[in-house]
């Protein structure tokens, strides 16, 4: 009975100590019609000293630097009695309180009227939060738990939806600073739908699909059944379902129109913002966010980068590694939808053949690496930028870079080892994910020697293919699938300007990609184009016109002004690079039946 009373008692003073160091926050949202929120801290047991609070610039999910600051205005702070503290700015998101008491209290407002993943969002039919976005922090203090409460009672049918673990009374707790920047909140007249899913340990956890849109109930219900078929397809991938800390995982889905769109993930749920009047007629389209998002649920919050742990929220995150994180996430969400039966045969087809054409035929994938790619994610992961960039020739998303990795190292496990990519990231979380190790390169590399039991085919793919800039032969690999990769246009004549932009009969050029004919014949964006072998481009019809008469190795002459100074060069026609992956029964061959053995082990459902 003493054991007892001392483990109570204990317990007891662990949480009046944790209570004295909750950072707590409060949350009104009078004038939501104009987008605002008006907002409170209170910090207790304020260290001696400067106290700087700020707001972020990053934010998880998101790799460039994102301003939230901005958006902050009548920053104020009192002591416990309520007495104006004086306040300094050394940095347009970063405060500083020279002298104070144990306890500050900081009140602002937040203006939010961006509705995606990253930003915050408040009319009269719901508050959308970004964490980062809608937050201050005092720095220094993130082991210490925060509370946050929310006041709507003017707000009909609101209700709050997050996965901040509810205290009662409109009060939620994060353990620690970490947790609670990675915890997104959607508070309004949403409709919901939840199911149940079994772990094999036995433990029971609880998906919840929160919808605010303009849909019935039964909507909702139906759309929920759809997402089971793909929750239950990824669990086969990993074998089982993370631990969601709270045994509760949230879809928090705005669907309207005029939002900004975005899938943002997080530990315990995601972000899901779709542009379109409502689910209802649209189910299948949407479903590639939530695919994507839900994967993350393994790959990124739980299999981790080191380069992204912790998350800093002072500055952008580089990461060595989005090539995996985003990349194979990219490309299982995909193929999982395929699995679940949302996705044809021919649709699969469609996506590879869009990975495929985009390392092949892209210079940012020629010349820099996927490691290379994910580095770059702090300038092109939503970055804003008023200056041009060189982007197109020199960066090639580490969605789609990453995805063909994934595709042609899944493809290569099947071909060579009798292994599948599940197999990978099954051996990935398994050291890695599910004891929550952050991993670096080297890790992933070791880990994938260890599983095919051949280190030197581990070494030699991440050399060439991560490291490098070296491509696999796809058309190889997808062949063993009875799909074939060829040219779409063999034997066109090709310019690479693509489409141009015309305004009074101008035609306004694009930037020009390296290698293709444009860029060869010193063509590049301000320039105005004027003629191709004699023909005056009034509109796209008459260049591709021109074009449909030439051959590749055709050479002709291209009138152009820039800056006001008629031109003329020579552009040499090349064959169009443009590739096609097409079922070889599509293409008059056979289906041997190894072909269709290996294409159904790939892309039909793997639960048994």
């Amino acid at each position: 009975m003493k054991k007892i009373i001392l483990a109570i008692s204990l317990i007891a003073i662990a949480s009046a100590v944790n209570a004295q160091q909750e950072i707590s926050y409060e949350v009104s949202f009078k004038n939501a019609i104009h987008h605002e929120a008006q907002i409170s801290m209170t910090i207790p047991n304020v260290p001696a000293g400067s106290l700087k609070v700020r707001m972020a610039r990053s934010s998880p999910g998101r790799y460039a630097t994102h301003e939230f600051g901005k958006n902050v205005y009548n920053f104020k702070a009192f002591d416990a009695s309520g007495k104006t503290l004086t306040l300094k700015q050394p940095a347009g998101d970063v405060y500083e309180i020279p002298t104070h008491g144990t306890s500050v209290k900081i009140t602002y407002t937040l203006f939010g009227n961006w509705i995606d993943g990253t930003y915050a969002g408040f009319d009269e039919t719901h508050a959308h939060m970004n964490i980062p976005a809608t937050f201050a922090f005092p720095v220094g203090m993130d082991k210490r738990p925060r509370t946050v409460k929310f006041n709507y009672a003017e707000k009909q049918n609101w209700k709050v939806a997050t996965q901040l673990k509810p205290m009662g009374q409109d009060k939620y707790y994060a353990p620690n600073f970490q947790y609670f920047m990675d915890s997104p909140i959607e508070i309004s007249a949403y409709n919901t739908a939840s199911w149940q899913v079994k772990n094999p340990d036995g433990k029971i956890q609880t998906i919840h699909l929160v919808s605010h849109s303009n849909d019935e109930q039964q909507t909702i219900d139906k759309y929920a059944e759809m997402l089971k078929k793909m929750v239950a397809e990824q669990m086969v991938v990993w074998g089982e379902l993370p631990n969601f800390d709270y045994g509760n995982y949230y879809f928090l889905h705005d669907v309207y129109p005029t939002y900004a769109g975005d899938g943002m993930e997080h530990r315990n749920s995601t972000s899901i913002v779709q542009r379109t009047p409502k689910i209802a007629g649209n189910e299948a389209n949407l479903l590639g966010t939530f695919s994507h998002e839900f994967f993350h649920a393994w790959n990124v919050e739980r299999l981790r980068p080191k380069t992204l742990e912790p998350f800093n929220f002072e500055h952008a995150n580089v990461s060595d590694e989005l090539w995996l994180a985003e990349g194979f996430t990219q490309y299982y969400g995909n193929l999982l939808l395929t699995r679940a039966g949302f996705r044809s045969v021919d649709n699969a087809a469609q996506t590879f053949n869009g990975l495929v054409n985009s390392v092949l035929n892209s210079p940012g994938a020629k010349n820099f690496s996927p490691i290379a790619a994910s580095r770059y994610a702090v300038f092109a992961d939503a970055g804003v930028a008023i200056d041009q960039t060189n982007k197109g020739n020199i960066f090639t998303s580490y969605y789609t870079y990453g995805a063909a990795v994934a595709l042609a190292l899944d493809l290569r496990l099947r071909a060579e080892f009798k292994l599948t990519l599940d197999d990978y990231m099954r051996a990935l979380w398994k050291a890695y994910g599910k004891p929550e190790i952050a991993y670096t390169v080297p890790d992933l590399e070791k880990t994938l020697g260890t599983l095919t039991k051949n280190p030197a085919f581990a070494a030699d793919f991440f050399k060439n293919y991560i490291y490098g800039t070296t491509k696999n032969d796809y058309a190889k690999l997808l062949l063993n699938a009875g799909f074939v990769l060829r040219k779409s246009n063999p034997d066109k004549a090709y310019t690479g300007l693509g489409r141009l932009t015309f305004e009074n009969e101008k035609a306004a050029l694009p930037q020009t990609t390296m290698g293709t004919p444009a860029y060869n014949a010193g063509l590049d964006v301000g320039a105005i184009l004027l003629t191709v072998d004699g023909v005056e481009i009034k509109d796209q019809a008459a260049l591709t016109k021109v074009t449909e008469a030439h051959k590749p190795g055709d050479v002709v002459t291209v009138t152009y002004s820039y800056n006001g100074q008629e031109k003329t060069t020579k552009l040499t026609f090349a064959e169009n690079p443009a590739l096609e992956l097409l079922s070889i029964e599509k293409t008059g061959g056979i289906l041997t039946p190894p072909m269709q053995a290996f294409r159904d082990h790939w892309l039909q459902t793997q639960i048994k």
